[in-house]
């Protein structure tokens, strides 16, 4: 692994502060990379809840393309996206 990748990840680990968190991603990332990454989230969510692939791209105002790596993921056996997303909501009325 990258070094710097490697970097990042453990202060990303160690920042368990929200609004810490809040100011690295404001500082890190442009509004439009954490745009991004908040639609790369909200797909993960869509696609979970069972949502077709074709109602989140009209939702969305993008492409099927963009959403398949988000599927292909939670499909994958021991996808942490999937356990996140699990964790986060099935005790939770389902998103």
């Amino acid at each position: 692994m990258d070094n710097n990748l490697e970097d990042l990840i453990k202060i990303f680990a160690r920042t368990t502060d929200e609004k810490l968190m809040l100011k690295l991603f404001e500082e890190l990332f442009t509004p439009s990379e954490q745009k991004d990454l908040a639609l790369r989230w909200d797909l993960m969510k869509d696609l979970y809840r069972g949502i077709p692939q074709r109602e989140i791209a009209a939702n969305h105002g993008i492409s099927l393309c963009k959403i398949t790596r988000g599927s292909k993921i939670l499909k994958q056996k021991g996808s942490y996206c999937r356990k996140i997303l699990s964790d986060r909501y099935d005790d939770h009325l389902r998103i």
